[in-house]
């Protein structure tokens, strides 16, 4: 998206690069994530949307969509395999090949609406995904969960009173994108932190707002969006979230998958954008939805 933009090739050179330093790289089976077809994006965007998009798509150089959202010539290919990998990774679990996936994806996509794409999103990549698995695989009920410290506005925007999809999310409120505590629809169970707000915060907001919600819905599949600026070093934001809580939390999700999803979850990148902190808690992360 430019040169010192955080949404930058580098985010996802770290989290490789962390996997191999661990060794656990070779735990993992990796898929090239397909081109997602207009089929399943126009089950969240209509035509209009993916239209504008490609049209911006510029020759060379770059082009701004808004001040923070930008595209290069490679931008629309990037945006299609990224919102791709998530129906990949639904066919993936739905087809036992595995029980969770994760996808370290660019660009990101909870902020993307319907009709407007912003805060670096093009496609809402998760809400593509969880779409797939309810019109591709028959679902009744998917759970979209968002820990990232910017709401998730746009996978908002695509669920707001669908009932076949529970929102469980938190972020820093009031913050980018200044939305999602102004009388959500009924199946959004959107939990606002003040800034400085940490693990406690978190994990009291996790055990007594959404788990009584997801219980309550009994998931046939979740999804997370995986955002990880929340951390304490990462200074996109003002949360104080560690690995040992992105970690308890994913294992949190493990247990409720076990009872109400036959396991099935497809995690997707979002934010977090200083590298040693981002490579470390999706690692913290993959390590629980392995089970290493």
């Amino acid at each position: 998206m430019g040169t010192h933009h955080p949404e930058c090739p580098q985010r996802l050179t770290a989290i490789n690069d962390h996997l191999i330093a661990q060794g656990i790289d070779a735990y993992f089976n990796y898929h090239d994530a397909p081109l997602a077809s207009f089929e399943q994006l126009l089950r969240v965007h209509p035509a209009s949307h993916l239209e504008r998009i490609k049209r911006a798509s510029p020759s060379h150089g770059i082009v701004h969509l808004d001040p923070d959202t930008a595209m290069n010539p490679h931008t629309w290919q990037a945006a299609l395999r990224a919102a791709g990998a998530g129906c990949h990774a639904v066919d993936l679990v739905m087809g036992h090949e595995c029980e969770n996936a994760f996808c370290a994806v660019r660009p990101p996509g909870h902020h993307a609406e319907r009709t407007n794409p912003m805060g670096f999103c093009f496609f809402n990549n998760i809400a593509v995904a969880a779409r797939h698995a309810i019109v591709a695989h028959g679902l009744e009920r998917v759970a979209i969960i968002d820990f990232d410290v910017h709401h998730g506005n746009g996978t908002e925007d695509c669920f707001a009173g669908d009932e076949r999809v529970l929102m469980c999310s938190i972020f820093q409120h009031p913050f980018y994108p200044y939305s999602g505590t102004d009388r959500p629809a009924a199946n959004m169970c959107n939990v606002p932190l003040a800034a400085g707000s940490g693990g406690e915060e978190f994990r009291d907001a996790v055990t007594q707002a959404w788990m009584p919600r997801l219980l309550k819905f009994k998931p046939q599949m979740i999804f997370i969006s995986a955002g990880f600026d929340g951390h304490y070093e990462d200074d996109m934001g003002g949360l104080k979230l560690l690995e040992k809580d992105y970690a308890w939390c994913t294992e949190e999700l493990m247990k409720l998958a076990a009872e109400f999803s036959e396991k099935r979850i497809v995690s997707m990148l979002e934010g977090g954008y200083v590298m040693t902190s981002l490579a470390r808690s999706v690692g913290a992360h993959l390590r629980i939805l392995a089970d290493l």
